[in-house]
Order: C-alpha cells, then sequence, then structure tokens
C-alpha cells in the first residue's frame, strides 16, 4: 500500500504551529475555566455543575464557525432523571469531502480527599511547567486540543474550509457512558464520519509522543460471599466458622496465581508488543515502593496492553473503628477486569462469574453481580488517517511518535467502530505517564498540551487536503 497523501505546505505548517504557540495564554486560561466547574456525572453530585460544564463548552464551540453547536441529551425512561448533557458541534463537509469527528468528555472523576491534593482540586494552578487541578488533562485537555486546533486550522483556511467536522464532547465518560448507547442511536447522523478523532489516551513519555493502537476491554462486576444468616459472637462461635472477610480474601487469592497472573480460565493473553516498557521507568512511572516485586510474567507493556489484569478496587466490610467482636456473616468485593485485544467480554464476564462460583471456599455461597462490560480496540495502523496522524506528531514534537497499547478502556470506541464501520479511529494522548488520571494532583504538561494542539491542527488541515475518503490511499 502506498504511504503517500497529500501534505500541508510548510508555510501552512509553519503558520499553525505560530498559531498555536501565540495562543498559549488564552488556552490555558479556558482551559482554567473548564476546571473549575466541578462536572461530575455520579447520582451523588449536583447534576446542575455537569450542565454549567456543558454550557461552558458549548459557549467555546460557538465562537467559531460552526454550522450549529447542541447541547444534547440521550433519551430517557424518566422524565425527572433525563440523560448526561453532551456538546455537538457541525460543520457541513464540502460535497466529496471528507468529515472529521472530534471527541472528548467534559465530566471528571470526583476529587477524593482533600487532604490528599497538593493544590485545590476545581482550581487550575500552573506550577513545574504543568498545570494541576481534577479534569486539566482527564479529559479537559482533551476539549480544549479541539477547541485549540480548530481556532488554528479556521484561522488558516478560513470559515469554509471544505472538511466537514464534528466536534462531540460526552458529559458522562466517567460514569461508564451508560447512555452512549441510546444517544447514538438517537443521533446517528449527527455523529456519522470517516475519521474519528478520541482525544482521551496518553502519551508514551513527557517529550515522546504516540497513537494508541489497542484498548483493553473491561469487566467489572460485584462479588458477595456468604458464611452464616447473622452475624455471631466471635468468642462463643469462633473456630469453626471462618468469617466473611477472611473467606472473601481466600477467594480473591485465587485469583492470581504465585507469579501474580491472572489465573482464571478462559481468558485471552498475548505476549507481544511494538515497544518494551523499561521496568525501572515503570516502577517510577507507577511509585511502586522498593521491594515490591512486579506480579506477571511476559513483557511488562504485554503485561499493562494485551494481558487480562484483575483489580479489587473496593471491598464492603466492617470499618475498624466501628468494629465488635463479631463474625461477619458477609463481605463483598468489587473486581475490574481488563480483557486482551479481542476477547469477548460477555465471554470474559461468565469466564469470571464461573471462577469464582467454582473456588468458593470452605463451600461459602458465593454470588457475582455483572455490572459492566465494555468491548477491547485494535487500531488500522495502515490507515491514510493513522499516517497523516504519525506525521503530525513528528511534525509538532520534533521526533517520531511511537505505536503503544493503552491498559485503559474506552468501552465506546467499539460502539463507535459498529455504528460506522467504513470510520478510521485514531486515539490521541493529551496525558503523560505522570498525570495521575483519577487520582489526587491530576496534572498537565503544559508544552505537551502545546504539541499536541499542533498536531491536531497539523491532521485537520491534511485531511483537508485529501481529494479522497482518508480510509485508504490517495493513489490507490
Amino acid at each position: 500500500m502506498s504511504t503517500d497523501f497529500t501534505r500541508p505546505g510548510s508555510e501552512t505548517v509553519e503558520a499553525l504551529r505560530r498559531s498555536v504557540v501565540d495562543s498559549r495564554a488564552a488556552l490555558l486560561e479556558d482551559l482554567g475555566a473548564l476546571v473549575a466547574i466541578p462536572g461530575i456525572a455520579w447520582d451523588s453530585f449536583d447534576a446542575a455543575d455537569l450542565d454549567r460544564s456543558a454550557e461552558a463548552v458549548a459557549g467555546l464551540l460557538r465562537e467559531l464557525p460552526f454550522d450549529g453547536v447542541e447541547v444534547l441529551r440521550a433519551p430517557t425512561d424518566s422524565e425527572d432523571r433525563p440523560g448526561h448533557p453532551a456538546v455537538v458541534a457541525r460543520k457541513a463537509a464540502a460535497p466529496g469531502r471528507p468529515t472529521i469527528l472530534l471527541y472528548a468528555h467534559h465530566d471528571v472523576q470526583p476529587p477524593g480527599k482533600r487532604e490528599l491534593w497538593e493544590t485545590e482540586p476545581f482550581e487550575a494552578v500552573e506550577k513545574d511547567g504543568r498545570l494541576w487541578g481534577r479534569g486539566a488533562a482527564d479529559d479537559k485537555a482533551g476539549v480544549m486540543a479541539h477547541v485549540g486546533a480548530l481556532r488554528a486550522f479556521f484561522a488558516q483556511h478560513g470559515s469554509e474550509p471544505g472538511l466537514g467536522i464534528t466536534v462531540f464532547v460526552e458529559g458522562e465518560e466517567e460514569a461508564g457512558s451508560p447512555g452512549f448507547e441510546a444517544f447514538l442511536a438517537a443521533h446517528r447522523d449527527k455523529l456519522a464520519a470517516d475519521v474519528i478523532v478520541i482525544a482521551d489516551s496518553a502519551n508514551w513519555e513527557v517529550g515522546v509522543p504516540a497513537l494508541t493502537t489497542s484498548l483493553r476491554g473491561v469487566v467489572g462486576g460485584i462479588v458477595e460471599v456468604a458464611v452464616l444468616d447473622h452475624a455471631v459472637h466471635s468468642g462463643m462461635f469462633g473456630g469453626p466458622i471462618l468469617d466473611a472477610p477472611t473467606v472473601l480474601s481466600r477467594l480473591i487469592a485465587t485469583l492470581h496465581d504465585d507469579d501474580g497472573a491472572v489465573a482464571v480460565e478462559g481468558l485471552l493473553s498475548e505476549d507481544h508488543t511494538d515497544v518494551d516498557y523499561d521496568e525501572a521507568r515503570f516502577r517510577a512511572d507507577a511509585g511502586v515502593l522498593d521491594g515490591v516485586r512486579l506480579a506477571g510474567r511476559g513483557s511488562i507493556s504485554s503485561r499493562i496492553w494485551t494481558q487480562p489484569a484483575i483489580s479489587v478496587t473496593g471491598i464492603d466490610v466492617t470499618e475498624v473503628d466501628k468494629a465488635s467482636n463479631t463474625i461477619a456473616a458477609t463481605a463483598r468485593a468489587k473486581l475490574s477486569l481488563r480483557i486482551a485485544p479481542g476477547q469477548d467480554p460477555k465471554v470474559a464476564g461468565e469466564a469470571l462469574r464461573r471462577h469464582v462460583e467454582e473456588h468458593a471456599p470452605f463451600g461459602a455461597h458465593v454470588t457475582f453481580h455483572l455490572e459492566e462490560t465494555g468491548p477491547s480496540f485494535r487500531a488500522d495502523t495502515d490507515a491514510v488517517s493513522s499516517r497523516i496522524a504519525l506525521w503530525a506528531f513528528e511534525e509538532a514534537w520534533g521526533r517520531p511518535a511511537v505505536t503503544a497499547g493503552m491498559g485503559g478502556s474506552i468501552p465506546f470506541t467499539a460502539t463507535l467502530t459498529e455504528a460506522y464501520p467504513e470510520a478510521q479511529i485514531l486515539i490521541t494522548g493529551i496525558e503523560d505517564p505522570d498525570t495521575r488520571a483519577h487520582s489526587a494532583n491530576e496534572s498537565l504538561h503544559i508544552e505537551d498540551f502545546l504539541h499536541a494542539v499542533t498536531a491536531e491542527a497539523l491532521v485537520l488541515s491534511a485531511l483537508a487536503e485529501q481529494e479522497t475518503s482518508p480510509g485508504s490511499s490517495p493513489a490507490e
């Protein structure tokens, strides 16, 4: 297959680069204003903040020459609980020209414990070359990468560039996108595109861009063990009866073998990746304590990209400060299973259910409640859009990009692939290994953010030059 595509001229490239550099202050100011809005799509948080967040994003997009900007919601069965607000902006393509869809999400994770933060969670603070704050990276930086790239692109190409552009900023990604399929069913025509850019991934490291070429899928569920029909006195009955937390702990221990590799039968695993993750760097990036041995087998990159992983993300037992001398009758844990690319999430969910039910310690009653499943993803790196992205990354960063997998999951990526099978999907990075998304002290590396804005502006310009479908080479 030919690797040729029509590149923008050097004057256009330099003009876009200068435009982004000159807009640094405005981009960070607008990003800071978004960070200040605690839009969280969980029922336990104020929905009004999520509405304010959506309106703020819509306001930024209305400053650009789109044909229209709307705040839309997925249809629901309850008038009292409408769908979470998403923002859609559209610019129609000229006849025969491609359309690009730019995705990000404006909702964020809860801040967690305030005492763990070095700055106020919902106040953008610039220090040490980074912008700190909840959502500063995940994913309000993705929103602003689109806005910044579009500002530069329209300034260079005018308000009628020929390229069709749709911006879709979701409002419930951190809650698992529960309404996405209903939203897609209601607004399928509005989101149709030839190329889809998902700005919600990570770069290889600070100063090294990455195109995400695979994602693990996800299976989430709750396992509960019961040993008694009511709690009893630990002195009167302890000995013949193991408490539920102990039994649950023994059950959890069966999920991994002695090397820490996942021991659930029926899960796919692959030990092959394009690049490897140096162990010393991985330890530093993850904050692994001295002396802690890494789990699993195979290359580290395969362990986080192409092999399954199971984590216990929550346990319900009696709190230590409230504990009495009582044998607990029940205990439960929330399990997060990441599945290898190509694994059917429903099959994986059944494998996990079967494992916990068949490994019940001491005959304890075990129930498993499947909560979520999300498919994995593999990119077509031979597509013209992928080659355009890799060229744009090298132009923006001044060094070649790597193609890398990601251990995290973006379940709706597979949904988009099914809905628009001819579309090419690009997953781009705003974060870096020290971003700490979902954790306290989330931050964004500012210079890499500006490079990402430049790269996306270059992608837009290159696609605007294409006269054939970007899914195949123009030379064919």
